[in-house]
This record gives structure tokens, C-alpha cells and sequence, in this order.
């Protein structure tokens, strides 16, 4: 059997990874006024926090159904007998359920969409992991029942920065962002039965990123090797600085950087961090 892997945008896999490990990408759409973008594809992570500081704050919209339709004939015309296709959280997004709703609709080809109840390069770590066992034949069983494995050991939490942008966004009130700035509160989130759900609430940003990483260290020292991904919106230099920090304190995690793109910035803000992780098995 000859399997595929598709993930969408919100993975945030390079153009480069997803060439080289032959992962198909569907995009979510970014909408400034009347102009839409198709993310990673139009419009970058780093394009995206330069328009958001001139414009009014876009919205997003999931791939339509026929965008998932499309692309699945493609790869049934391509040769390919089954589609594992990857998705960011259901709990925050229609996404996976399009992917769903199509693979009902194309013949020639069976579709296995995975809900990876989670989004950013966490998500990628499930298409990466696909990818590399598709391309040494494991069929679309054997893929999912990996992934699900993987699922147990997942985790990640991010710090929003810009209170003032949640507020703008609608999911934090005008007197909670007001009061939030005066205290220099940054909220923890994380991903709780599919929904992003507070975690705690730190007084600054070093403290915050610290009980980010002594959550980390939690799994880490519990012994095995781990993949970490620090993620952040448009603060490359303080995630390599933070990548060298965590490297010397947990020697058995491997860590890389990644990045908020357009449709999760719309809704974190620039600034925000965060740090995902999963067990290899």
C-alpha cells in the first residue's frame, strides 16, 4: 500500500521539511479586510506580524471541503492507495472534520484523517513521524496506531505576551486586559479535551518561560529521549537563546525552534512562547 501524509498549515513545517519528507499541506485561510491569504503559502509567519502592526486584526477560516476533495483525487491519481491526514485540534477548529467530510467523497483512495488535538509544530512532530514511516511502507494502520501512541506522551504550553491582543480578539474582556497589563500577568495555556484552556497565571515573563520549562523537566527526568520544539511569534533571537538554555539542562531532549504562524498569531498575539514536547518511542 502506498500511503500519503497531508497536514495543514497550522503544523508549521518548513517548505524544506515538507519537500524532503514528502508531506502534502492544505492551507487555512488569513482574511485582512477583503484580501485573503493562504497561509504559508502567500503569506509568512514573519509578513504576517509586520501587516497585523498596520491593519486591523484579520480572522481565519479552514480550508474549504473542496480544497480537501482536490487534493485528495491528486494523490489518488498520483498512485497513492491511502491518505493519513493530519490535523490541528478539532476542539479549536473545523479543520479535521473537512478532512473527515471529504474523505467521504473521493473514490480511489482511502482517508485517514487523525485529530492531533493540539496545533504548531507539535502537530508536525505526528506528520514528520508519519511521513518517515510511510516512506518505509508502514500502511495507514500501523501510522495511526503510532501516532496514538505518541498522543500519550504529548504536551504543550505557551505564554501569550499581549494581553491587549487577546483582548482585541474577543476572548479576554477590556477590565481583564486592563488589570492583566497593570500586574504583568502572562497567562499559561495549554490544551485541555481538545480546547486551549488556562493553566496558570505568572506574574512576569521569566517566571513564566521557567515553569514552562520545569514542566518540561517533569517529563524529561523521568528518563527516555525526547523531542521539544520552542515556538514563539516573532522572538527568534530569545528562542535561540531559550534552545540553549533547556539543551544544557536536559541533555537527553532534543530540541529545535518553530514559530506562531498567521493563524495561530491572530489569536496569541506577537510575543507569545510556548514549548511543546513528545516522547520517542
Amino acid at each position: 500500500m502506498k500511503t500519503a501524509v497531508v497536514t495543514d498549515s497550522t503544523a508549521y513545517i518548513t517548505k524544506e521539511l515538507r519537500e524532503k519528507f514528502n508531506i502534502h499541506m492544505i492551507p487555512l485561510n488569513v482574511i485582512f479586510g477583503n484580501e485573503v491569504y493562504q497561509e504559508e503559502i502567500d503569506l509568512t509567519w514573519s509578513q504576517f506580524y509586520e501587516e497585523v502592526r498596520t491593519k486591523a486584526l484579520p480572522t481565519t477560516s479552514q480550508p474549504p471541503i473542496g480544497g480537501f476533495v482536490e487534493l485528495f483525487e491528486q494523490l489518488a491519481s498520483a498512485g497513492y492507495d491511502a491518505v493519513v491526514s493530519i490535523h490541528l485540534s478539532s476542539g479549536i477548529s473545523g479543520t479535521y472534520q473537512g478532512a473527515v467530510t471529504a474523505g467521504t467523497m473521493v473514490e480511489g483512495i482511502k482517508v485517514y484523517s487523525f485529530d492531533s488535538e493540539i496545533s504548531c509544530m507539535v502537530q508536525g512532530f505526528y506528520a514528520l513521524e508519519a511521513a518517515e514511516m510511510a516512506s518505509s511502507g508502514a500502511d495507514a494502520d500501523a501510522i495511526l496506531a503510532r501516532l496514538s501512541e505518541l498522543k500519550k506522551t504529548a504536551r504543550a504550553y505557551f505564554m501569550v505576551d499581549d494581553l491587549a491582543h487577546l483582548q482585541r480578539g474577543g476572548r479576554l474582556s477590556s477590565a481583564q486586559a486592563f488589570i492583566g497589563s497593570l500586574l504583568q500577568v502572562k497567562p499559561l495555556l495549554h490544551f485541555v479535551d481538545k480546547v486551549i484552556a488556562p493553566f496558570e497565571k505568572i506574574r512576569t515573563r521569566r517566571k513564566a518561560m521557567k515553569r514552562i520549562a520545569d514542566l518540561l523537566g517533569e517529563d524529561a527526568l523521568s528518563g527516555g529521549d525526547w523531542r521539544a520544539v520552542i515556538i514563539h511569534a516573532n522572538r527568534g533571537q530569545e528562542a535561540e537563546e531559550w534552545r540553549r538554555e533547556l539543551t544544557g539542562l536536559y541533555p537527553n531532549v532534543e530540541f529545535s525552534i518553530s514559530y506562531f504562524g498567521a493563524v495561530i498569531g491572530t489569536h496569541l498575539g506577537e510575543g507569545a512562547m510556548g514549548l511543546g514536547w513528545m516522547k520517542k518511542l
